[in-house]
């Protein structure tokens, strides 16, 4: 039907724009225009995702069980177990419990936004473009590990965990226990991977400008803003409020 293959032609655009705006905004040189490519691009998915109308439990925003509450649970007793092992390795950063609690606080907001990228910008659509779900989930993890290039640790990383929360997200329709999964997962590689392998966390033009900090670097530099997690590392107990703690 033509209102169907106007409906992919569409599908297909907004899934190129979208990532190609990520791509631009991790790549480019100016720390300025890199801020507005970050808001501009955040304010595409949003826009047209409202724009498509789906209701919110198409979009996890409204979980119709309590069957996900496994999920939070078991990362964090993932994440105890890596602490574990990073300190027998040696490899465990110093974190006080407030500093921790400070860190969470603010990148569990950046974790949801990503889920919300993830699974309701990329994710749906794919669904409609591809011929079966299994192929959808594979296409949106690959994107969400490519849109961390050429960070090692995160690539790997966002691609097996794409393909876990997508699966999730199609099973329960919980954005709010992933996004949460997310930040747990983001705060312990954060703390048990040394800042020398992971860039601080960086990606993009960041990864390759990484050198390591002996003092603090200011926490709105754009570099940190656009990576997926750079943000974590950055000095968030000394911020002068919650906002800044904020992409």
């Amino acid at each position: 039907m033509p209102w169907i293959s106007e409906s992919k032609t569409r599908d297909a655009a907004e899934l190129a724009i979208g990532y190609l705006l990520i791509l631009v905004a991790e790549w480019f040189p100016n720390p300025a225009a890199q801020r507005f490519l970050f808001w501009f691009t955040l304010g595409w998915v949003i826009v047209t995702t409202i724009l498509a109308k789906p209701d919110a439990r198409t979009l996890g925003l409204r979980p119709s069980n309590a069957r996900s509450v496994w999920i939070v649970p078991a990362i964090v007793l993932l994440g105890a177990v890596s602490v574990w092992i990073a300190s027998q390795l040696h490899t465990l950063h110093d974190f006080s419990i407030g500093t921790l609690v400070g860190r969470v606080r603010g990148y569990l907001v950046w974790s949801l936004l990503q889920q919300f990228m993830l699974q309701d910008y990329f994710l749906l659509r794919l669904l409609r473009l591809m011929p079966a779900k299994a192929a959808a989930v594979a296409a949106a993890a690959i994107l969400f590990a490519s849109a961390h290039i050429p960070n090692p640790v995160l690539m790997i990383g966002t691609l097996l965990w794409g393909i876990a929360a997508c699966v999730l997200f199609l099973r329960y329709r919980d954005l709010y226990s992933l996004g949460v999964a997310h930040c747990l997962l983001g705060i312990c590689i954060a703390f048990t991977v040394p800042a020398h392998i992971h860039h601080g966390m960086r990606v993009g033009l960041g990864y390759r400008q990484y050198r390591p900090r002996v003092e603090r670097t200011h926490f709105s530099q754009m570099d940190q803003m656009v990576s997926t997690e750079a943000w974590v590392i950055a000095d968030a107990v000394n911020r002068c409020s919650a906002r800044q703690a904020r992409p």
